[in-house]
């Protein structure tokens, strides 16, 4: 059977095979297909509500749209590359179903609002799920928190020692970026949801038509005032791979930490057997490779914005074809997020942290310097003369080769005569982070995120 473009009638020759399979979005852009009918639906109601189209013919298109709608869902429906994107199989299968009067949904409207319409439910759908799961991993994270409020572990910058902290502390933070993720998203919902449709391929119609009619059939909060300005941009798209990203780099980082920390070299954690693989030629192997491509993955992400910010860069308004090229970025952004959150929550009950190594390690590297130089400013001794000292105080250990708990009193004295037998309340690990990353202000932060969450 010979498919006929909507657009056929200017042309004198058929497309060319070559051109189609180049042009064809179907074999992507059909996951689409019930927010196009959805949006179809509401669009019928509007036309007949308008007197454009009569109720028994908007009765008959919702139907065939529901035939179809079933159809996609049971696996029955034949999508044809042909026909060029998810719109026009549904257009057309309506047609085939119905006859000529399924040719009257398309009044008034463009597959420019159109295909703007659905990634815009489409994206809503999906940042409030994503939203969700970054909920669900915060909650995760918080289990873990207080489960190790008391765990004392090496803090560090640079990737060197710096000073004891509270693990559960150190996952709390974890809980906080992720917060700023899922506001990011919420907030974006603010300007993602309003609707375009009505916008036709750019100017609008001269049938009368009731825009706002149709975004509150859909569930949009308002209408894009500016036609012009609903078809040509994607920037609601950018915005959510901006935000994906951010998200994905905080994953990235969480990935990177697990994986060092589940090294010989450290050992503060052992991985789940179920979310490691092995090696296919040494038998001792335990692989993060889960971690691995989250952390490999969010360079995809990336890959996502630049490609669209790049797509979007040089282009006049209003719709160009370009702008088809921005759902494979967004789609695959979309399902590798979600995966890798999904993945994540999943994983974190299952680690088991090696409490005991961690806070043997917290102790050594001279972690508690700063400690021993807070001590001498409650003396009175000037911060920058305090450190002095204690840098002085470091390099003789480090002479001794001994950890700075292991210093005797008259040894530590001959560096401040004001240092008395007191000291070793602050040089002890598990006393330093009472006064600090304590595992009260860790419960203090539970409790507070248990009631926001």
């Amino acid at each position: 059977m010979v498919m006929k473009k909507p657009w056929g009638g200017r042309f004198g020759q058929k497309t060319a095979r070559v051109v189609e399979e180049f042009t064809e979005s179907v074999s992507f852009d059909r996951r689409l297909w019930r927010y196009d009918i959805k949006g179809s639906i509401a669009h019928a109601r509007m036309l007949a509500r308008k007197g454009i189209i009569s109720k028994q013919e908007a009765d008959s298109i919702i139907s065939g749209l529901k035939e179809i709608e079933r159809e996609i869902q049971e696996g029955r429906f034949q999508w044809r590359r042909e026909l060029e994107d998810v719109h026009m199989n549904i257009e057309t299968a309506l047609i085939e179903k119905i006859g000529p009067v399924g040719g009257k949904l398309h009044t008034a409207r463009s597959r420019n609002d159109q295909v703007a319409t659905d990634l815009r439910m489409y994206l809503r759908d999906e940042t409030k799920e994503i939203a969700g799961l970054l909920r669900k991993l915060q909650r995760r994270f918080l289990t873990l928190a207080e489960r190790h409020a008391d765990t004392v572990m090496p803090g560090y910058t640079h990737l060197q020692r710096a000073q004891p902290v509270s693990l559960g502390y150190h996952l709390l933070a974890y809980v906080e970026m992720f917060q700023r993720d899922r506001e990011r998203f919420q907030d974006y919902l603010k300007r993602l949801n309003r609707s375009p449709l009505g916008a036709c391929a750019l100017a609008g119609t001269t049938l009368p038509i009731d825009r706002a009619y149709t975004a509150k059939l859909l569930g949009f909060e308002g209408v894009i005032e500016n036609t012009i300005d609903a078809v040509s941009d994607r920037d609601f798209v950018i915005e959510f791979l901006s935000a994906s990203s951010i998200t994905m780099m905080h994953l990235s980082r969480l990935a990177e930490e697990f994986i060092l920390w589940s090294t010989t070299e450290f050992s503060f954690l052992e991985l789940p057997d179920a979310f490691c693989t092995g090696s296919s030629i040494m038998p001792q192997k335990k692989n993060p490779d889960v971690l691995e491509l989250i952390r490999g993955k969010t360079g995809r992400l990336y890959g996502s914005l630049i490609n669209l910010l790049t797509v979007m860069k040089a282009l006049p308004l209003t719709y160009n074809r370009d702008m088809q090229e921005d759902k494979v970025p967004l789609f695959d952004t979309v399902d590798t997020l979600k995966e890798s959150l999904q993945i994540l929550t999943e994983m974190l009950p299952r680690v088991r942290f090696n409490k005991k190594k961690m806070e043997e390690t917290a102790s050594e590297g001279y972690t508690l310097a700063t400690d021993l130089a807070e001590y001498l400013v409650r003396k009175g001794v000037p911060f920058r003369e305090a450190h002095e000292t204690v840098g002085r105080i470091v390099r003789y250990a480090i002479e001794k080769n001994l950890p700075l708990e292991a210093l005797t009193l008259d040894e530590l004295k001959s560096f401040s005569s004001l240092i008395e037998p007191d000291i070793y309340d602050s040089i002890d690990p598990k006393k330093a982070i009472t006064s600090r990353t304590s595992p009260e202000e860790v419960m203090r932060q539970i409790r507070r995120w248990k009631a926001a969450l």
